[in-house]
């Protein structure tokens, strides 16, 4: 509980504001040069800012001591008043032209640098976050850069560089007084914006974790849209969502109306500052110890100062909420990777394209073992088969031989290279996999089926197509190839994707092939054609076949039958037969199936309609 304190302690989120902002200086040092330009552009512009009120001053003394004969420098007042107007305005249009290119690289770089992070996180991280958090933080985070990068170089900044430059003139040129109250309402207004805000952070806080929760919530409805149908529950996620709102706006409705207290506060501050100023002014002039352009001159000066200040207390919120929001990107940042390349991994070298598992044992949580002295050998150009019980371990096998994964005990060899050995970009290169549960990208069929080979000819895809047997689906729609597939590939059915997913694997041509349950989703027509082309597209690569028909795979070269993570039978479709043991009793009992099934279609086909 202590930790959790400290944690979130002004002292220490300050510490750890800081040490986020020196995270991510690094996105901005391509551009040195131009930021440091843009930093001289903005001291000028304030230099020619101050400079209006003094030049003002002058004109006012000038006339208020002589009026018959100022007509001549009056007009070189005016010309540098002007001037001066010109300076300050060209010299802030440049820093923000300088820094614009800055600003808007840095969140490039930044959300790609995200990006990239995301994608060498391990499988277990991606099952474990939500997508739609994760989204939202990444949204948030980028948007926090800028955030920060504007508010600092075209607000505080400049407020510093002003307010330095005009106490250098108060404290040279005035009673000492002035300084002292301008500096101490200051204070006044700073420390008491900071307090106020920092107590006020808690509601954002909120409104950051509901927010990304009901953002989650709403696209995960949307994902899971067919099975939201299939169990009529839109109401149900329409209330689940509507309940995380409720609180969103609770927090919200408190993080806004807390502000009338922040709001009075600098209100207060301010005008006590003005009027306390003004009346040591006003004293001065009329004691003759002051001019009436001096006057004029601390007014300009307070007005110059105290303008930007009271957007203070925005600028300062709007920096605190996106270091909250940055402070998620830079935890996603720092998230290690858990399956990482060895330091000089070399890359995988497939020759024959031996598989071989030697006593593997693996388990996703410490306390349920999942795999138990696992070991197998698929030989060059042979086909394995795993069956098994659901929740035997059979697409384990595949997410550890895809590196998804590290082993717990044992090893896993390609040709007789440890895949921990190597880096994790060869490895898949040489691996292509059609899984069970095919997820498209919300783009063009040709895109889905370019993406195994995203530098294959528009030949090579379509003689992909044929050989997946959708060629001819494809070409039957009005739009062809170029047809939209929907979010994750809703509009086609589950067989066209599985065939979509075997289509972009041939493309890709890797030398080991992994089939996971890759005609499940097909009728018996359509899978005695995919399974034909299965095999033509097998022929001279090593393949691994997870199956739960087992008519699908009587072919194989070797069936491993697996039960609660381990192997207890091994042989050809024959041999299990023989065997008489689990295989034969899973054979028999799927026939047995497949029979009554057809029995009953009989009798429908045959009835009148």
């Amino acid at each position: 509980m202590s930790a959790r304190i400290d944690e979130l302690s002004p002292r220490h989120a300050g510490r750890r504001d800081w040490a986020n902002v020196r995270a991510l200086l690094p996105y901005l040092w391509e551009y040195r040069g131009r930021v440091l330009f843009a930093l001289a552009c903005l001291i000028l512009a304030k230099v020619a800012n101050v400079g209006v009120p003094i030049v003002l001053k002058e004109l006012v003394d000038h006339l208020d001591a002589d009026v018959a004969t100022a007509m001549a420098m009056p007009v070189a007042l005016l010309l540098a008043y002007g001037a001066l107007k010109i300076a300050s305005s060209l010299f802030n249009e440049l820093r923000d032209a300088l820094f614009t290119r800055v600003r808007y690289r840095a969140m490039r770089r930044l959300t790609i640098r995200t990006l990239e992070h995301l994608h060498n996180l391990a499988l277990r991280f991606h099952l474990e976050r939500k997508i739609g958090a994760i989204s939202r933080d990444l949204q948030r985070g980028s948007a926090s850069l800028s955030t920060l990068l504007n508010y600092m170089v075209f607000n505080l900044l400049p407020v510093a560089v002003e307010f330095s430059l005009v106490a250098a003139v108060l404290l040279t040129r005035y009673d000492v007084v002035f300084a002292v109250v301008i500096f101490a309402s200051v204070a006044a207004y700073v420390g008491f914006t900071f307090a106020v805000t920092n107590w006020r952070m808690e509601y954002r806080h909120a409104m950051n974790r509901l927010e990304s929760k009901a953002n989650n919530e709403a696209i995960d409805s949307l994902v899971n849209y067919e099975t939201v149908k299939y169990f009529g529950n839109e109401a149900l996620e329409s209330r689940r969502c509507d309940e995380t709102l409720q609180r969103w706006e609770d927090s919200a409705v408190l993080s806004r109306t807390s502000m009338g207290l922040l709001n009075f506060g600098q209100g207060a501050i301010i005008a006590a500052a003005v009027t306390v100023v003004m009346f040591f002014a006003v004293a001065r002039v009329l004691g003759g110890t002051m001019t009436l352009g001096d006057l004029v001159l601390v007014n300009a000066f307070l007005l110059q100062l105290f303008i930007p200040l009271g957007f203070l207390g925005v600028v300062y919120r709007q920096i605190k909420y996106a270091f909250a929001d940055m402070d998620l990107l830079v935890r996603l940042l720092k998230e290690k990777a858990e399956i990482r390349d060895r330091p000089g991994a070399p890359a995988l070298v497939v020759n024959q394209g031996e598989v071989r598992f030697e006593r593997v044992g693996f388990a996703y949580q410490r306390e349920r073992q999942i795999l138990h002295d696992v070991g197998f050998t698929i030989d060059p150009g042979r086909k394995l088969a795993v069956v098994g019980a659901s929740g035997a371990g059979k697409s384990t096998l595949a997410r550890l031989l895809f590196r998804f994964y590290d082993v717990d005990r044992g090893r896993i060899l390609i040709d007789g290279q440890d895949i921990r050995d190597v880096t994790q970009a060869s490895l898949r290169r040489a691996i292509g996999i059609v899984p069970q549960d095919t997820v498209l990208f919300n783009d063009t069929i040709y895109y889905n089926l370019a993406y195994g080979c995203p530098d294959a000819g528009r030949d090579e895809v379509i003689a992909a197509a044929r050989l997946a047997h959708i060629h001819d689906f494809i070409t039957s729609l009005p739009q062809g190839y170029d047809t939209l597939v929907g979010e994750r590939g809703l509009k086609l059915s589950g067989g066209e994707k599985q065939r979509v997913a075997i289509a972009r694997t041939i493309l890709k041509g890797p030398k080991i092939l992994i089939f996971d349950e890759a005609t499940s989703a097909l009728d018996s027509k359509a899978e005695r054609a995919i399974l034909t082309a299965l095999r033509e597209a097998a022929t001279e690569h090593t393949t691994l076949v997870i199956a739960h028909r087992l008519s699908t795979i009587v072919d194989a070269d070797q069936i491993l039958v697996m039960d609660h993570g381990r192997i207890v039978e091994r042989g050809s479709h024959r041999q299990l037969l023989a065997n008489r043991h689990v295989y034969a009793q899973l054979w028999a009992l799927q026939q047995k199936e497949a029979h009554e099934e057809l029995s009953e279609l009989e009798p429908a086909a045959s009835s009148p309609a």
